[in-house]
């Protein structure tokens, strides 16, 4: 099914000298030994199938022996930098065993299956093409969520670490259904928060494939977490329901659940806690936030047609003036937070 609410193609915003300077600060920005480009040049590609042999538009990318080589030894340098000290110390400990493409998407990314060669565990790293929108979105994610998350940026390559997870489409279409009662008015708790922090921090399009779903076994019961995965739609779209997850079509079994399974005053009340965890990470934060919200201020980040749009919906739902004295998206995104470190006072379909 077409979501209209979104674009079918986003424009890639590049990394400015002032956000530049703000990795660099930070520890996001590094030298790395290999770039995006270098990937590009296999030389051939195998389609990876799942388990039912339907094609995941990932295909396994195959490169002359003198290329891998360099890439491998380049891809076991990058992964040491990103979850160890940077040496190579541990090189003789790991290996590449595949580079997959994908074909869908803007970002295009390469994922890199990184094993240790002792235990036979992996995780995955993936390379991209920068987009400044996905790096404040990354970032935004670290500062404004519960969740912590590793990346870096060597100038025109994003590297990510993998994020756990059951993807959403998955676990709506073959999961959700088969919830005990509890378990379904946990996950829809935390869909009610998830909803919550998405459109506080104006992280758009989760449609079900765009988030991993997380169970953690604690005692007597499950807990779940909805993470997303995907950044590219940070303060990009115009109309504010791209922001709420609840409103997505791909998204409507949940939103359903979550209404059936959770009184309005529960709703309610996540909301409540939800805003108020943000307002204090943001509070918490302090002065790198408003460092990453001056990059912002300070960089085009989407059209002009869907900042307008976008502020009038926004002081539409709250009456507050500083979304009608926005001038573009970073400065939509501080009004926002704004807004709710003074009053936590945020519209949601859920609350009604």
């Amino acid at each position: 099914m077409e979501n209209k609410l979104i674009s079918k193609k986003k424009q890639p915003f590049p990394v400015t000298p002032l956000l530049r300077d703000y990795l660099q600060a930070h520890n996001r920005s590094v030298d790395i030994p290999v770039a995006y480009e270098d990937l590009l040049r296999f030389e051939g590609s195998v389609a990876i199938l799942d388990g039912e042999g339907r094609d995941t538009l990932w295909v396994d990318c195959l490169y002359s022996n003198a290329d891998r080589d360099e890439l491998v030894l380049n891809l076991k340098r990058v992964y040491s930098i990103l979850h160890a000290d940077g040496s190579d110390s541990i090189l003789p400990f790991i290996t590449v065993d595949s580079i997959a493409f994908c074909t869908f998407g803007n970002t295009k990314p390469f994922r890199v299956k990184v094993r240790n060669v002792i235990n036979d565990n992996y995780i995955f790293l993936y390379l991209k093409r920068c987009d400044a929108s996905r790096v404040y979105g990354l970032e935004l994610e670290q500062l404004l969520s519960p969740n912590r998350i590793q990346f870096l940026v060597h100038e025109g390559t994003l590297i990510e670490e993998h994020i756990v997870g059951i993807p959403g489409d998955v676990f709506i279409q073959e999961r959700l259904e088969e919830l005990f009662m509890q378990d379904k008015r946990a996950l829809a708790k935390e869909f009610v928060k998830f909803n919550e922090r998405c459109f506080m921090r104006l992280l758009g399009d989760m449609r079900s494939y765009n988030y991993v779903v997380v169970i953690t076994q604690d005692f007597d019961r499950i807990q779940y977490r909805i993470r997303s995965i995907d950044f590219d739609q940070q303060s990009y779209e115009g109309n504010a329901k791209v922001y709420q997850p609840e409103h997505l079509p791909e998204n409507d079994a949940l939103s359903r659940m979550t209404h059936e399974v959770l009184t309005a005053e529960s709703v309610r009340q996540y909301i409540q806690e939800e805003r108020s965890l943000l307002a204090k990470r943001a509070a918490s934060e302090g002065q790198r936030l408003q460092d990453l919200l001056t990059c912002m201020k300070e960089q085009k980040l989407s059209a002009e047609d869907k900042i307008a749009e976008l502020k009038r919906d926004l002081f539409a739902l709250t009456g507050d003036v500083n979304f009608k004295r926005a001038r573009n998206m970073g400065a939509i995104l501080k009004a926002a937070l704004d807004f709710v470190q003074r009053n936590y006072q945020y519209h949601s379909a859920f609350s009604k």
